[in-house]
């Protein structure tokens, strides 16, 4: 048995992990290390050699906001470790996964995170890629999907050393399938200072082939626009004053919410160290069917549900719990939702030049407008935290209005750069993460067809966040034909997480019930 020390003295579990396969590495693993090795000594140094890391990242080290993101593959049958690093290899050539982030010695404040540095390093595969095999004696009640739900709490206890490039592998080959039919689950774990999701995701896929077609890189997720309709001047001078009070808006939001304005206390809303706590990571799957059916019934776009959905689930759990408090107080009622509560996501964009996913060659070049690293705004989504039970469409509609504005602003772009001008200007102590709201929300398209990688069937794709400064974290992912939620929950402020993970399915059925309903009405007219 395995037993991990945990960061930041958190309790010792009973959580039975077994220890990695060490085989050692074969003779092909060490003949493709080499070959690797000589190709990158070949390139050079890596551009970032020596180089600060950008403001992003260096905020993603600082103690409340030291950030890993945690992307989880599930995989329709077992990995070998061997097969795995043999096609893992010619990826490390790229510069951040070779590079270590050291202290600057010329800095008169060496060990602050705000002068941390890139410098290269050879990488050493046995101390980033692990292998399990887990038999069904280490599994509770709840399986195979217990299991790894814990094995990433245990995880998310633990940082990886500095001393070593920021990220690792951990393959999990299972005794009995998940829910979802994977019978082996990857979890590859980087700092957040390495990039965002979008750039790992597009990292991810370069990874990837075609089920259909083993040779074919899979189509990349892109963000359609529908073609603009010739517009009269008096159409266009209104959008154009639209867009810049759309911006003023929420530029001033913005503001305001990063100096004083705070939602009002509640259930979802955690403390400002909520970091340093364990995460609970979860995920729940819906069909993509279903949602496209609510999308053309609503006539509004798949971001849209997602997020419809998103609010009715946190109006249902809030409700849920200020009514175990009316219980206490002998004030039962359906409705239990205060008055005048101020509840408000924080939700993510990409803000590169190019739009959604981009090959790992385009991403690479220095001029690239998809270019790699941390390049994340944000927008404030605020919940109306009203029950509609009588139209759960309703949810859709308001979302889609809301999401409309916030496309048609540069509220994400200012977010972004009002970030690294307060950590240029006024240095990384008084920059900080946006903590004012009640929770972060990500919402990203996967893969539009099945894929492999390298050559292992993929049952499902996932991917969350942990070292966050946020008690509730919920991701949106797409694959083939499902949406995967996934959360990232303190149990200490959400202690019913699994309650949480059922508001989503619950409120999702009760929308798309509600769209198969008007759809059959439309039809009888």
């Amino acid at each position: 048995m395995e037993t991990w020390k945990a960061d930041d003295g958190h309790a010792p579990t009973q959580f039975k992990i077994p220890k990695p396969i060490d085989t050692g590495p074969s003779a092909a693993v060490t003949e493709a290390i080499s070959a690797a090795r000589i190709e990158i000594a070949k390139i050079g140094s890596p551009p970032e050699d020596g180089q600060p890391l950008s403001p992003m990242g260096r905020l993603f080290h600082k103690p409340e906001s030291n950030m890993y993101i945690v992307s989880i593959v599930g995989t329709k049958s077992w990995i070998d470790p061997d097969h795995f690093k043999l096609n893992i290899i010619p990826f490390y050539i790229y510069p951040r996964f070779n590079c270590l982030q050291v202290p600057d010695e010329s800095s008169e404040d060496a060990a602050s995170s705000a002068n941390l540095r890139w410098a290269k390093a050879e990488v050493d595969l046995e101390q980033h890629i692990f292998t399990r095999y887990i038999d069904s004696k280490y599994m509770a009640d709840g399986g195979a999907d217990k299991y790894i739900e814990d094995f990433l709490f245990e995880l998310t206890k633990t940082s990886i050393d500095m001393s070593k490039p920021l990220w690792d592998v951990h393959i999990l080959n299972l005794s009995e399938p998940t829910s979802q039919g994977a019978m082996a689950v990857t979890i590859v774990r980087f700092h957040h200072s390495i990039g965002d999701g979008m750039s790992l995701m597009s990292f991810f896929l370069s990874l990837t082939r075609k089920a259909s077609d083993p040779n074919t890189p899979p189509s990349l997720p892109v963000l359609f626009r529908k073609p603009a309709k010739r517009q009269s001047k008096m159409m266009l001078a209104w959008w154009f004053m639209s867009f810049i009070w759309n911006t003023l808006v929420d530029v001033l939001t913005i503001l305001a919410t990063a100096f004083f304005l705070v939602d009002t206390p509640n259930p979802l809303k955690g403390p400002e160290d909520a970091g340093k706590n364990p995460r609970r990571i979860m995920m729940r799957c819906l069909s993509m069917d279903d949602v496209k059916l609510v999308k053309d019934v609503s006539k509004t776009t798949i971001n849209d549900v997602v997020m419809g959905a998103t609010e009715a689930a946190l109006t249902r759990y809030l409700n849920r719990r200020y009514g175990e408090e009316n219980k206490i107080r002998k004030n039962g009622n359906d409705d239990n939702l205060p008055k005048n509560l101020r509840v408000r996501g924080a939700i993510l964009f990409n803000v590169r030049v190019l739009p959604g996913f981009q090959p790992m060659d385009t991403i690479m070049e220095k001029r690239s407008g998809a270019k790699w690293g941390n390049r994340v705004g944000h927008v404030l989504y605020p919940l109306k935290v009203k029950l509609h039970d009588d139209n759960p469409l309703e949810y859709v509609y308001k979302a889609n209005a809301v999401m409309n504005r916030k496309k048609a602003s540069l509220g994400s772009y200012f977010s972004y750069y009002f970030g690294n001008f307060i950590i240029n200007t006024f240095g990384i102590k008084l920059a900080s993460l946006p903590t004012n709201t009640s929770f972060w929300f990500s919402n990203m398209p996967g893969p539009q067809e099945e894929i492999t990688m390298f050559g292992y069937p993929v049952a499902y794709v996932g991917c969350s966040c942990y070292g966050q400064p946020m008690a509730l974290f919920i991701h949106a992912i797409t694959y083939a034909d499902k949406l995967n939620f996934v959360i990232s929950v303190d149990e200490h402020t959400i202690s019913d997480p699994q309650q949480l993970c059922d508001d989503l399915e619950q409120s999702f059925e009760l929308i798309k019930t509600a769209a198969m309903a008007k759809r059959c009405r439309a039809k009888q007219q």
